[in-house]
């Protein structure tokens, strides 16, 4: 089974997925994934270098995460060149790890930009996971460490999450605490499995 997985900015996603891996699953995270790609020396990171300037490097050739959020999450058009450099990457290196876990394990993988992408198109289920819009800013000030202009524009820069609790199979209200989180992530693990 592969699971989909995938919410807004701040609403608890990665913390989702960490309970799917505690239930044995084995989570593809497409952040990560951007991650290793986008590592020194890297095509992706040149590409990225090449559309950008090496402003969005560090003095030692890495590349400056958070320069470059600041440039997308103010830019349309350069969130789109961005996207448009990893986004085949990303779907090439999930497609190979699928097929090499697909019927050993539960596959969940985790991605914010999993509609967008087409990836909802392999998956068997998908779930969202939303959070109340004051606790979800408040969270991501928190934990970017932003202004709440900031956020209030990072979370605006995304598809809504309304439009994807309608093409979702099963909806996870993460408003409340880590372990209501668990406690619904458990059953509805447990119903899929007990339909599969």
């Amino acid at each position: 089974m592969i699971i989909g997985l995938t919410g807004s900015i701040a609403t608890g996603k990665s913390q989702s997925s960490k309970v799917f891996k505690e239930l044995g699953c084995y989570v593809i995270d497409a952040d990560k994934i951007s991650g290793l790609l986008t590592t020194k020396g890297s095509k992706s990171l040149k590409d990225i270098v090449d559309n950008f300037g090496t402003d969005v490097l560090t003095s030692q050739g890495y590349l400056n995460r958070k320069k470059l959020a600041g440039i997308i999450f103010n830019d349309k058009q350069s969130k789109k060149d961005l996207e448009r450099i990893l986004h085949p990457h990303i779907i090439k290196k999930i497609n190979e790890i699928i097929a090499r876990k697909y019927k050993l394990v539960d596959i969940v993988v985790d991605a914010p930009l999993l509609f967008e992408v087409g990836l909802d198109r392999i998956c068997d289920k998908i779930i969202v996971i939303y959070a109340d819009y004051r606790l979800q800013l408040k969270r991501l000030v928190r934990r970017d460490k932003i202004s709440k202009d900031e956020a209030v524009k990072r979370i605006a820069l995304q598809m809504p999450i309304e439009d994807k609790m309608k093409m979702a199979d099963i909806t996870i209200d993460n408003s409340s605490t880590l372990s209501d989180l668990k406690k619904n992530i458990k059953f509805i693990y447990k119903e899929l499995k007990q339909r599969q």
